[in-house]
């Protein structure tokens, strides 16, 4: 049985693939740190051959409690992904799945491919209202692609990927793009008229060919940086930061994705010394425009309020809800499911990803109308 990852965002270790009942693999560590949940491999010539993929050290990886309930995904077009049947017993997670063609494809969420980012750019780089600009390069040389959609003076920022391995976040950078760029949307057409989004759809080019979690080519998680990022370790974060002092940030959101929590929320900047209370009024107010734009968004679950005490600032939202004063939030989707609205087949998935990017127009415009 041959298994193979060398291409782009392909990550495991192979151990033992001489009998397809009982292959032995481990989840591959970023390419410079000890981050370790994503992976992303080829099974070859497996059609109609029960298969029994174990994952020998899943308790030893980032996020062990991720694996509770959890079901791993599988393609064979590389397009369309569904879940196949995934146990834990603490230690080892072990994948059945009896394939229907010859080859198989099985990661820990929906690749977003470099091409097919490279895809998204071209597509939009022609819609109206549409600039598209290199914020600056990343560790190992990639640009740092940014779109600037809009025409009105209010600053929004979206950025994506700061995690490589949280694929659903540019899943949703796409699903949102697809409406903005829509011309026969009308509230599309109202949010160009009074503001500009500066959106970054993948922060980690490195980390994420390289199949990494969680850091970027240098093993430095880039939402510890926002504080004093650096061009040795983290430029993508200077390069960005740069940017939105240069505009000035009204709104900001940063997406990710989360392995142990099956629902999507947000974090906002409430926790923060001195974040004035009508801020916290208007992350309210945002939050619930979006749970009422999607059934998806919930506000119950999601993490505790002095989870990030330590390092508050470090983080990309706090620091920017602290530095400009205005709403900022980090959106998270899950890696399983969403308990709320669960679906068997595909579990959360880049469809119901992009559907949330396209719901988040509605709060955003909302938000930027108060305040023009």
């Amino acid at each position: 049985m041959l298994i193979s990852s060398q291409f782009d965002a392909g990550a495991i270790e192979v151990l033992s693939a001489a009998d397809a009942s009982t292959i032995q693999l481990n989840i591959r560590a970023d390419n410079a740190a000890e981050f370790r949940q994503w992976f992303y491999f080829r099974v070859h010539s497996a059609a109609d051959t029960p298969l029994t993929l174990r994952l020998l050290n899943a308790g030893d990886c980032t996020y062990a409690d991720g694996w509770q309930d959890y079901q791993a995904m599988a393609s064979y077009d590389r397009h369309n992904w569904f879940r196949v049947p995934t146990d834990y017993d603490g230690q080892v997670l072990t994948i059945r799945h009896r394939p229907q063609h010859d080859d198989v494809y099985y990661a820990y969420f929906a690749p977003y491919a470099y091409e097919r980012h490279l895809d998204l750019l071209a597509r939009v780089s022609t819609a109206d209202n549409v600039r598209i600009s290199s914020l600056g390069n990343s560790m190992e040389g990639r640009p740092l692609d940014a779109i600037h959609w809009g025409k009105g003076v209010l600053p929004v920022w979206i950025i994506a990927r700061q995690h490589p391995g949280e694929t659903m976040a540019e899943w949703l950078i796409e699903g949102l793009l697809d409406r903005l760029t829509d011309r026969s949307d009308p509230a599309a057409r109202r949010l160009a008229q009074i503001a500009t989004l500066h959106i970054v759809p993948n922060m980690n080019p490195d980390g994420a060919i390289h199949g990494n979690l969680r850091s970027n080519a240098a093993g430095v998680n880039l939402n510890r940086e926002w504080q004093q990022p650096s061009l040795a370790r983290s430029p993508e974060v200077l390069h960005v930061r740069q940017a939105m002092h240069d505009t000035g940030v009204a709104l900001f959101l940063d997406i990710h994705g989360d392995e142990t929590i099956p629902y999507v929320f947000t974090d906002g900047c409430e926790m923060i010394p001195g974040y004035a209370p009508e801020l916290v009024a208007k992350q309210f107010e945002f939050t619930r425009m979006l749970q009422q734009a999607s059934p998806d968004f919930q506000t119950q679950y999601g993490y505790a309020p002095d989870r990030f005490s330590d390092e508050m600032l470090t983080l990309a939202s706090k620091y920017i809800g602290h530095h400009f004063g205005c709403v900022s939030l980090t959106l998270e989707m899950p890696f399983k499911d969403n308990a709320d609205l669960p679906d068997p087949q595909h579990g959360w998935s880049a469809a119901r990803s992009k559907h949330l990017g396209a719901a988040l127009l509605s709060p955003i415009l909302t938000h930027c109308l108060k305040l023009s």
